[in-house]
């Protein structure tokens, strides 16, 4: 009668640096095993420890006195149950696997994707996409149509109270006075606001350093600024002198 080796049993292994489902054989010796398990968890044989793990038991420790004729049926395998592999090397020793940023990586460079065939690049400027439509608004058109929006979605027109933002550090707070584009200052495209202060912290009194003025107010009492710092609402005027008579 010819004696039959057990089949081979489906186990999870794992480590600190990896997780996997590998079939083993039971009549392999622990030395084998071990052997088998460095290229799968990166630690060496002389350096790892097994611990059988079966649900919520007690780890059983793989280990004997001759691992290399200790073979794996002395165990209680079982299918899917876990083997743990601990890495016995110092901390500074081992290798981390998931740390990528010593990997060199790859960068094509700019020109050489430009001319390739087979990239998305290729694929926009064969469909006329993006900066390839030649009816594709400029930066600048792009720039100024971001502007008009910011007016619209926050309501920002002439006569509206408002908030400075932001209001963690500015909150000053005025009436819009004026909407629309002032070429003569340094960013000329799109709209600017035009800000009546309740206080005297501005910059002019409404009129712009050409001498083209586009709303009236006190020296100091006005300010020219971009719509994403202007929040609209009912917002009540300051009135220093009020808080001065409370003081009293």
């Amino acid at each position: 009668m010819s004696l039959q080796s057990a089949h081979d049993v489906a186990l999870l292994i794992s480590s600190p640096n990896s997780a996997s489902e590998r079939r083993i054989t039971p009549s392999w010796s622990i030395a084998n095993l071990k052997t088998r398990l460095e290229p799968v968890t990166g630690i060496p044989a002389s350096c790892q420890t097994l611990s059988l793990r079966i649900g919520s038991q007690q780890p059983i420790p793989i280990q004997a006195a001759d691992e290399e004729t200790t073979q794996l049926s002395s165990f209680p395998l079982q299918p899917y149950a876990e083997i743990y592999v601990n890495d016995t090397r110092p901390v500074a020793a081992r290798t981390d696997f998931s740390d990528v940023s010593a990997v060199e990586k790859y960068v094509m460079p700019e020109d050489e994707y430009e001319n390739r065939s087979d990239s998305v690049l290729a694929w926009k400027r064969a469909q006329k996409l993006g900066r390839f439509d030649p009816n594709a608004p400029s930066i600048e058109e792009q720039k100024v149509k971001a502007l008009e929006r910011e007016v619209e979605e926050r309501a920002i027109a002439p006569g509206k109270r408002c908030q400075l933002l932001p209001a963690s550090t500015d909150g000053r707070r005025g009436t819009v006075r004026f909407v629309g584009a002032i070429p003569s200052l340094p960013a000329p495209l799109g709209p600017w606001v035009g800000i009546e202060l309740d206080e005297p912290t501005g910059r002019n009194d409404g009129s712009v350093k050409d001498g083209t003025r586009y709303f009236e107010c006190k020296p100091n009492c006005g300010v020219f600024v971009r719509p994403e710092r202007v929040e609209v609402g009912d917002f009540e005027v300051v009135d220093e002198f009020a808080e001065e008579m409370e003081e009293i």
